[in-house]
Order: structure tokens, then sequence, then C-alpha cells
């Protein structure tokens, strides 16, 4: 496998571990929006993306050709031309201190069992990839299985990357949401390296429960379902073996949300804009929809 593959797909897998609440009511079945409103002279459009699908997916996504056209600029969650920079700062803030190791993080059995699977996996085990976060692996065990399980599906330009890309061949500006170490805190940074360990053995322990929510998530975005994706990760099993806490939730989803929703009217405000960000961050009452429309925008669904 490749190596850098991974890690770029890392900066952009981010959203879909993010959690949301539940959504006041019912939305369309829809992954674009239209703003409008609110001193705006031209509208702007906010489009919800799964990072992991492949490009033609944008074909089912009824509007999309003609919004991004009608938008002056194109904003993302990271600007992605950045990637080899964005590629060191990543692997910088993968590394675990250096006081722990998985010998002392982990009790033997699950020890082994992440050993076999990095192994089986990524075909490197802890002698090679020891020195990494829990978090970090936590991560490419994801990637890693997603790909396996939609070998079809795994796209390897994103959705975020294309219209990023097409906004650049246009001379259109991009724009980003958030630095590469605000991305980076919230992905690797934000537990302690030891609730990231007893995360990490939690997922080795209980791979079909991982593989359940990628079936479910995968279903429910293919179907453009932002009530049954913001469902799934509201959920709260009383039998789950891995429960998320409420801050940990935060920090992945709301917690961003509200930075964007400070910075997002005076962009759209400058210019017309096309915002591509997961799609996870659309829903809930926190999330941009609602949050949007609190702030005396219009946003209604594109069909």
């Amino acid at each position: 496998m490749n190596f850098k593959h991974i890690i770029s797909s890392l900066l952009v897998f981010i959203t879909l571990a993010a959690c949301a609440n539940t959504p006041e009511k019912p939305e369309a079945n829809s992954l674009l929006w239209k703003i409008s409103g609110n001193g705006l002279e031209k509208p702007s459009y906010l489009l919800g993306t799964h990072h992991l699908v492949p490009l033609s997916f944008i074909d089912s996504i009824a509007g999309i050709d003609e919004a991004f056209e009608a938008t002056e600029q194109t904003i993302g969650e990271l600007d992605m031309s950045k990637m080899n920079e964005l590629q060191a700062q990543i692997m910088s803030g993968a590394m675990m201190p250096a006081e722990y190791s998985y010998q002392t993080l982990l009790n033997e059995a699950d020890f082994q069992l992440l050993d076999k699977t990095l192994k089986e996996l990524i075909g490197m085990g802890l002698d090679q990839l020891g020195r990494m976060r829990p978090a970090m692996l936590s991560n490419l065990i994801s990637l890693t299985l997603y790909q396996k399980y939609y070998p079809n599906l795994a796209g390897a330009i994103s959705i975020d990357q294309h219209f990023q890309d097409e906004a650049t061949k246009r001379s259109r500006p991009v724009q980003s949401l958030e630095t590469a170490e605000e991305q980076i805190f919230a992905l690797l940074g934000s537990q302690t390296i030891e609730r990231q360990a007893e995360m990490l053995a939690c997922m080795i322990n209980h791979p079909d429960m991982l593989k359940d929510q990628m079936d479910r998530l995968q279903t429910a975005y293919m179907n453009q379902d932002l009530k049954a994706l913001n469902d799934l990760y509201e959920e709260e099993l009383p039998d789950d073996p891995c429960p998320t806490t409420q801050e940990e939730k935060d920090v992945m989803n709301k917690n961003r949300n509200v930075k964007w929703l400070k910075t997002l009217p005076g962009m759209m405000q400058e210019k017309s804009s096309f915002i591509a960000v997961g799609s996870l961050h659309l829903v809930g009452k926190d999330g941009l929809i609602e949050g949007l429309r609190k702030a005396g925008y219009k946003v209604e669904a594109v069909r």
C-alpha cells in the first residue's frame, strides 16, 4: 500500500468519524443547499461531501454543475493544493510522545492483535508503526478497511479536492475554513494517549461493528439521506462497547461548526461561494444548515 496516499487520504477522512446532534425536524434528501438572503447579493451553495466516494457520484447530485458555475470561489475544510506541506505536518503530529509505548498502553492480547491487524491490512506491524499515536493507527485501520470493503467505491480523488481543482482551473480563489494544525488537533491531539489507546483496542476487538457502521454510512450517503446520516452518529446503544463521549463528539463536529459559522458570512458576502465540507457538518441543531438559518440566511435544498 502507498503510505503517502494513506496520509493524504487521512487529511480528508476526519469528518467520517464526526458525530452530530438530532435535527429539530427532518430535512430533505439532498446534499446540496442554496444559501441566500441576509444581505447576500448572490447566493452561495453548501455541499455535503463523503471524502472517500468515487468522483462519479457527483453526477447524481441535482443542480451541482449549475451551482458550482454560478459561484466565484470555492471553500473547503483545508486547502488541498498544499498537500505536501499538510503531509509533513500530519506526520509530525502523528508521533507519540517518547514516554509512551504500546507495550504499556495495551495488555498483551491487544498488543498482539494490533500487531497482527496492522500487518494484515497495511503490511507493517508495530516494529515499523509503533511510534505513531493510537489515534493515527485507528484512522489508518479505518481508512484501509474502507478501501478493502469498497474497492470500487474508494475514489483516488476526493470530491473536495475535485472542486478545489476545478476552481483553480477557472482562476477562482480557494479558501479554507481551518488550518492544518486545527484539523490535526481534532484528528490526533484532542484525546489523551491513554484514551486513544482504549478506543484503538476496542476497534480492533470489534471489527464487525466497524463494518456495520461503514455499510450504514455508505448507504445513507449514496441515498443523500442527511437524516439517516445524522441518526447513525447520534445513536447511543446501551450495549455499545466503544461509546464516544459528548465532549469528543463536540471536538469533531460542533466546535468546528461554531468557528466556521463565524467565518462563512464574511466569505459569502465578499464572493458567492461553493462550500464543500463533510456531510456530517451539515446536519443537526448544531450543524451548518441550522446555524446559517439562525444567522438569518435562507437555506433550502437544491433538487
